[in-house]
């Protein structure tokens, strides 16, 4: 196993559809166990494929929940429904999310209280579960990315203006930006004195 780097906003494969997997392999199954070591290294709760450069319909989280799933693991081939998603602006005190391959940023997003999730482990045996909560949040954060969609897609007009401030002023948003967990520093402050202002941030 290995910790891989997470490519950042502007890498073309974080802005496309991923491809269905077809080969259950040992690739695949290094693959997972790579994410799996990234996403724990990364300090995150959730980590796709297309976010260490593989365009592929994978993704793997770890993360407590309220509803009987282990806390980690991982799901290929998904399709993920949700409940309705509320109309009202999000609350910047419980609703805000991070994203890896948005390093060090984070922004207030309305997301579906509950998450339906239906695929594959890495063996071909089917996964389904449903989601709720946070737990779901993540659900539906994760698999955006195989969709080729950021959450920062999905701001409303305010929180996007200054989604798109941000990437302009760390020079992302182009080919050629990542970072390395586990070398680099923890751009969300995780191994720093400030670490308790992210617990309530979803980073995926």
């Amino acid at each position: 196993m290995s910790v891989r780097p997470i490519v950042i906003t502007g890498e073309p494969v974080l802005h496309r559809a991923a491809a269905l997997v077809t080969e259950f392999d040992d690739e695949l199954r290094t693959l997972v166990e790579d994410m799996y070591e990234t996403n724990v290294a990364a300090n995150g709760v959730g980590l796709a494929a297309p976010q260490v450069g593989v365009g592929l319909r994978l993704f793997i989280w770890k993360m407590a929940n309220d509803d009987g799933v282990p806390e980690q693991g991982h799901v290929i081939n998904p399709t993920v429904t949700t409940s309705r998603i509320p109309q009202e602006r999000p609350n910047p005190d419980e609703e805000t999310e991070g994203c890896l391959s948005v390093p060090g940023e984070a922004f207030p997003l309305k997301r579906a209280d509950r998450a339906h999730v239906v695929g594959l482990d890495v063996e071909g045996n089917r996964v389904e579960f449903d989601a709720t909560g946070w737990f779901a949040r993540c659900m539906q954060h994760e698999y955006d990315h195989l969709n080729g969609t950021l959450y920062v897609d999905r701001l409303d007009d305010r929180q996007a203006k200054k989604a798109r401030k941000a990437v302009k002023r760390n020079g992302w948003g182009k080919p050629g930006n990542a970072w390395h967990p586990g070398v680099d520093r923890d751009p969300f402050g995780h191994d720093e004195d400030d670490a308790d202002e992210h617990a309530d941030e979803l980073i995926g």
